[in-house]
């Protein structure tokens, strides 16, 4: 993007402003709800009282979603006129077919993702060994099933064009997925890149949790293509966008944080992409519907789901003998959670554990 572009721009927000516990306002027009890890967008069209959603995030996210949306809006029977998907993966789908249903609305996704909300192809399988936190290291548990979803689903037009927004456009940013895509607004530089970059260490509960910021590349346990990934985040640093908005993290703003996404396009093959993985060496391969076609031998792998069961029966069993002592509700808790990580132990070896559901007692499962 040429300086002179940049200087036409409007004036934007340059920072976040929060409005309730896990509610932002990231830009004008645009809002960011945070459910457990994963970020949904609100975007309202600035010349008309019409807006869309951006991704469905977790089963938990809708109750959550339709309280923003009665802030905002007056009412939480305020209708969107659309959702759109940066992609399908289960922590960006999780509420679409109640949201959907409710509102009577159509859903707007990439080709390549179709298949994906069509019950027809699975997502390539997650890669643990890529370290970098427990998030990695719990993949293995993750959705990667495809849904059948029966309502209004659209191709976004093949012009980038958004119909419900005026001024926004969206780029085909794949790698983390397929049909991957990013949403940008040129008049003031405000990117939506769901998960083609993060702001925060994806793979790391640690940093989830906290919400460090940290300008990262797409979520390393869920890329199955690094030269695709590559080549998106040298896109979008093209964009120099005034306002980073992702999937994962807070929002980042000014030149600075333009920088610093141009330094990480500029630098990913050594610090985007994880030094060893499933994927590294090797991409999985998806034909022109999006529909994966080879998927790379996991090497090793074995051995990762041998360290992490090992860690899981550890946990455990000490969280289980634990729950031996202090008051009832402490001990109660206690053997619950350390017989669920026993349990996800045989898990993650691939044994089945009918006794007790795998890990319920994470914060994140439920949601899934």
């Amino acid at each position: 993007m040429k300086t002179s572009e940049i200087k036409k721009r409007k004036a934007t927000a340059t920072e976040e402003r929060r409005l309730s516990a896990n509610a932002f306002v990231v830009a004008p027009g645009v809002w960011r709800l945070k459910d457990i890890f994963v970020n949904v967008f609100i975007i309202q069209d600035l010349d008309s009282p019409d807006w869309v959603l951006v991704d469905a995030g977790l089963k938990t996210t809708g109750a959550r979603l339709k309280k923003l949306v009665a802030e905002l809006f007056g009412s939480a029977g305020s209708l969107p006129k659309a959702i759109v998907l940066t992609h399908a993966h289960f922590d960006h789908r999780g509420s679409l077919e109640e949201l959907a249903t409710e509102w009577g609305v159509p859903v707007y996704c990439h080709h390549q993702e179709l298949p994906y909300l069509q019950g027809r192809a699975s997502y390539p399988p997650t890669d643990p060994s890529v370290g970098g936190g427990m998030m990695a290291t719990l993949s293995f548990v993750y959705p990667k099933k495809p849904i059948n979803f029966t309502g209004d689903l659209q191709e976004l037009p093949q012009d980038g064009s958004i119909p419900p927004l005026q001024d926004w456009r969206w780029i085909h940013t794949p790698g983390h997925t397929p049909g991957h895509i990013s949403l940008f607004r040129d008049a003031d530089g405000v990117l939506i890149a769901g998960d083609a970059i993060t702001t925060t260490l994806a793979e790391s509960a640690l940093s989830t949790a906290t919400q460090a910021k940290i300008l990262s590349g797409p979520p390393k346990y869920f890329t199955p293509d690094w030269g695709a990934a590559a080549r998106s985040v040298r896109e979008l640093a093209q964009l120099k966008p005034a306002v980073i908005a992702t999937g994962h993290g807070q929002t980042l703003y000014g030149p600075t944080q333009a920088q610093a996404l141009n330094h990480l396009a500029r630098t990913f093959w050594q610090k985007g992409m994880p030094a060893k993985g499933r994927y590294v060496k090797e991409p999985a391969q998806f034909d022109e519907e999006g529909v994966v076609t080879y998927v790379p031998p996991a090497r090793g792998y074995f051995a990762a789901r041998l360290i992490t069961a090992a860690a899981l029966l550890t946990i455990g069993y000490l969280l289980y003998r634990k729950g031996r002592k202090g008051n009832f509700l402490e001990r109660k808790a206690s053997e619950k959670l350390g017989k669920t990580l026993m349990s996800g132990s045989l898990q993650a070896l691939g044994a089945s554990a009918p006794a007790v559901p795998a890990l319920p007692a994470l914060p994140v499962i439920p949601a899934l």
